[in-house]
């Protein structure tokens, strides 16, 4: 019988309960024992124990910390209570023991002090209990993510002496396990010094005191046969969307002494794969099955994996087993993948990204991780849900990748992802000279080269199989020198890697990889909205900008309370820098001398916050406006960044607490799959299909206002759209209003009426004027504004009060929706008026919230019926309160 019986992967916890720890159920093969709970916490400055000592069960004689796995070590006396819970308000990270080094410096190229309670090694303990069924097997030890050095000691034994922040070391406990009984694991972690090719903050926000040292993936037990089947893969080719080409590949490692001979077997895609090997002792071996010898691995209609706004994410399955010649199963692996192609391409414009052979404009934004590397499952779910919502396509790794868990969910939400090494450290530095500094014509010494090689090896391996992952970039701010080059190069070949590579995120040219098609010259701080369509020279809306932004990202009032503390709010201080970047990035001076002149300055937090929201709005929205625009002049952009790693007023499009402002709003309306824009540059109305599908008969009307409302200009005209097209539907005419400030209001509606696309801009009679031609040090990350606009008449609008209609709350799935309408009464504008659902009147918001729009305005008369999408764990099972408020519209609870 053909049919391969699998074991469903099943993930048991190690109990964090004092005591014998029950056995778990039969670890069958196939399946994996996950040591999360039940850990102890020490510094070996509190021990005088040996690790020998350490890893026999029922050890006693120390005082421990309980601790979770994955963890850092700060983050896990963080949950022990040993360190504040508060820790990232204000500035109570300095408070910390090791955080004396000099405000605004990159901790990651300093040493530890020598008064740091991190300097010393620290300990992770735990004890399990391994079934009895396990005995005769190979029991392999897997260390997913250590953070630097680590020796490792199992009942007694040193089983690894390990280094490498982005290895994955799986150790053959086999002499050391005691199936049936009682197990300790000891671990013992050294922090990175500025020379370790580890994790690093460079300039996004303060490094915590311990440098992330600490477990920070999985450790996990398995048990194999005598051959064990490792890195399954699935690559897939296609020669049309109607005909797919795989390639299956897995490596089968006979860990016995003795020759083996046995089946490799196993299913894909509805297709039986079956292939006998003999093993000699010790021997590595690749089995590969193609449409040569299956002719079923060449699927026609295969069921494709696309992108978010493109398609479904059909996700597979290879089940594969090596059973022995007298029937014994040595192994099991199972494998989830998408069956879709990854191509790339450099034009005169830019690197263009091709998925099944369709170009895709890149518009996606960086990734950062928790500071502490604390979060979890659910809050990588929530995340996620946050990108799909924004309509953003892709996300960007820049050295700091998130787990598996996360990946799975990229995969199933259509989101691209671009990894690679991080910039300003080691990994782009290969030696000190005699004076101290780094300089990249000294080569890494041979235990840098070596983890550098596995690294790459080892990460590889870990993504290549992500139907979301589409690009590795092995340099980011500069691309190796070619020694190192050679070898990421050769490795990703051995690995089989099937998305295109680039040698960095910049335009700099290699002898080995060729040109990159991608451009990073800023801007990083703030730039005015008509930037991204004037600029030819920088970060303007041409190429593939793989990391720009318009700068500061102020939260609102409740998270910014939250941040700085209610003390600290106002007038801006130190405590706002702290919470800024390093470097160049340690305030928003550039982003606040800009509010001042173009909305007023503020006279207190709340005008300031206020202000703000238009600010980043506005000039987020303008940003993704300007590269749809002009797609495939422009082919790619990457917001920097998407969130922040601990509660930030700089690079984000929603706050640390999950609350999505102005700038998150603005990006969602640019980002809208059928959305109508203006561009001022020359007054045309485009429309900016980014899916597949094609939209004939689209009507577009266009109204002109001036700041008191009165018609200045109506436009309508219709428009067709191919599939990822683009269309000048309107070009209006020269005007000149009678005041400072005017008003556009654009709609989009079908061919049968229904609505698609709103969109409502302020706009300047005389717009901010830019010195494109600067080349001060300072240029790589801003231009200069040498006049700004004047919107200050925006502080004038009278205030409007607004009917409000909310409806009970009902049930989508796993989600609850909340439906709100909106209606304007009187005859002013009602400016960028703000939904929130919070728990009860004058309660906290409820997070996250995804209004399907927001920070929305409304013309006399004028109604918007908008939906929030939340669920009853985040409003704690009670019907949640609508609150209404807006620029000149007070806040009120519904």
């Amino acid at each position: 019988m053909r049919a391969l019986l699998l074991a469903v992967l099943w993930v048991c916890q190690s109990c964090s309960c004092p005591g014998p720890t029950p056995p778990p159920p039969e670890l069958a093969t196939g399946e994996r024992l996950v040591l999360r709970e039940g850990w102890q916490l020490q510094s070996s400055a509190e021990l005088s124990a040996t690790g020998a000592e350490l890893s026999r069960p029922g050890f006693e004689g120390a005082r421990w910390h309980p601790a979770r796995v994955p963890s850092t070590v700060v983050g896990a006396l963080v949950e022990a209570g040993v360190f504040p819970q508060d820790l990232y308000q204000g500035m109570n990270l300095r408070s910390l023991p090791g955080m004396d080094y000099p405000l605004g410096e990159n901790f990651t190229n300093l040493e530890l002090p020598s008064t740091s309670p991190f300097l010393p090694a620290w300990w992770y303990r735990t004890e399990f209990e391994l079934p009895a069924g396990v005995s005769g097997r190979k029991v392999w030890l897997t260390l997913d993510g250590i953070n630097y050095r680590a020796n490792v000691w199992l009942n007694g034994q040193k089983v690894g002496a390990l280094s490498g922040t982005y290895r994955s070391f799986e150790l053959d406990v086999t002499g050391a396990a005691r199936p049936g009984g009682r197990n300790a694991l000891a671990v013992e972690l050294f922090a990175p010094r500025p020379t370790d090719l580890a994790h690093t903050w460079i300039d996004w926000n303060p490094t915590p005191p311990d440098k992330n040292m600490g477990l920070w993936r999985d450790v996990s037990l398995t048990t194999t046969g005598p051959v064990a089947i490792r890195n399954p893969q699935v690559v897939t080719r296609l020669e049309s969307e109607s005909l797919a080409h795989l390639t299956v590949s897995a490596e089968l490692r006979n860990t016995s002494e003795q020759p083996r001979t046995g089946t490799l077997r196993g299913s894909v895609a509805g297709v039986w794969l079956e292939s006998t090997v003999t093993l000699l002792p010790g021997e590595v071996r690749e089995v590969r099955f193609t449409g040569a010898e299956v002719s079923g691995l060449d699927v026609r209609d295969p069921a494709l994996w696309w992108p978010a706004q493109y398609g479904p994410q059909s996700m597979h399955t290879l089940e594969l087993e090596f059973v022995e010649q007298g029937g014994a199963v040595s192994d099991r692996s199972r494998l989830r993948f998408g069956i879709r192609e990854i191509t790339s391409s450099v034009t005169e414009n830019g690197r263009v990204f091709h998925v099944n052979g369709r170009p895709i404009l890149i518009r996606g934004a960086g990734w950062a991780r928790d500071m502490l590397f604390m979060e979890s499952a659910e809050r990588e779910a929530q995340e996620v849900s946050l990108v799909r919502d924004l309509g953003l396509n892709a996300v960007r790794f820049e050295g700091k990748f998130g787990s598996d868990h996360l990946l799975d969910l990229l995969d199933d939400a259509g989101i691209l992802v671009i990894a690679g090494w991080s910039c300003c450290d080691v990994w782009e530095n290969w030696g000190r000279n005699a004076d101290g500094e780094w300089t990249r014509e000294l080569k890494w010494n041979e235990e840098q080269w070596a983890v550098a090689e596995a690294s790459t090896r080892d990460m590889a391996l870990r993504l290549r199989n992500h139907p979301s992952v589409i690009a590795w970039w092995y340099g980011s701010d500069n691309p190796p020198e070619p020694e190192t080059e050679a070898m990421y190069l050769r490795v990703l070949g051995e690995t089989r890697w099937p998305n295109p590579v680039q040698s960095s995120a910049t335009a700099v040219e290699t002898a080995l990889g060729g040109p990159t098609g991608l451009k990073m010259r800023g801007p990083y701080d703030w730039v005015p909205p008509n930037y991204w369509l004037e600029d030819t020279r920088r970060g303007g809306a041409f190429g593939f900008a793989t990391e720009i932004s318009p700068g500061a990202a102020i939260p609102e009032i409740e998270s910014l309370t939250e941040m700085l503390g209610p003390e600290h709010l106002w007038p801006i201080d130190e405590v706002w820098s702290y919470h800024c970047g390093a470097v160049q990035f340690r305030n928003v001076d550039a982003f606040t001398a800009a509010l001042s002149a173009r909305y007023g300055t503020a006279s207190g937090v709340l005008d300031y916050t206020r202000k703000a929201q238009a600010m980043t709005y506005e000039a987020q929205r303008a940003m993704f406006e300007a590269y749809s625009q002009r797609k495939y002049r422009a082919t790619g952009v990457i917001q920097w960044m998407l969130n922040n790693a601990w509660p930030s007023l700089i690079w984000h499009l929603y706050d640390s607490s999950l609350a999505a402002g102005g700038g998150y709003y603005g990006t969602k309306k640019a980002l809208e799959p059928l959305h109508v824009q203006y561009s001022a540059l020359d007054r045309s109305v485009v429309v900016v299909n980014s899916g597949l599908g094609a939209h004939p008969d689209l009507r577009v009307s266009a109204r002109v206002l001036s700041f008191d409302l009165t018609p200045l200009h109506e436009a309508e005209a219709t428009v067709s759209l191919g599939p990822d097209g683009v269309a000048t539907a309107l070009v209006l005419p020269v005007l000149t209003p009678p005041s400072d400030t005017y008003f556009v209001r654009l709609e989009l509606r079908g061919a049968d009426g229904a609505p698609h696309s709103t969109n409502f801009y302020w706009l300047p009679a005389r717009p901010d004027v830019l010195d494109h031609d600067y080349e001060g040090p300072d240029a790589w990350y801003m231009t200069p504004t040498t006049s700004y606009a004047n919107l200050t008449r925006l502080q004038g609008l009278a205030p409007v009060a607004l009917e409000v209609e909310v409806s009970p709350s009902r049930r989508e799935g796993d989600e609850r929706l909340k439906t709100v309408r909106l209606t304007n009464p009187s005859t002013h504008l009602a400016f960028m008026v703000r939904l929130k659902l919070t728990h009860g009147p004058g309660g906290a918001e409820v997070l996250p919230t995804r209004w399907e729009d927001n920070y929305v305005s409304l013309l006399p008369g004028e109604s918007r019926t908008v939906v929030a999408r939340y669920t009853e764990a985040d409003a704690h099972g009670a019907e949640p309160t609508v609150e209404s408020s807006g620029w000149n519209v007070p806040k009120t609870a519904h």
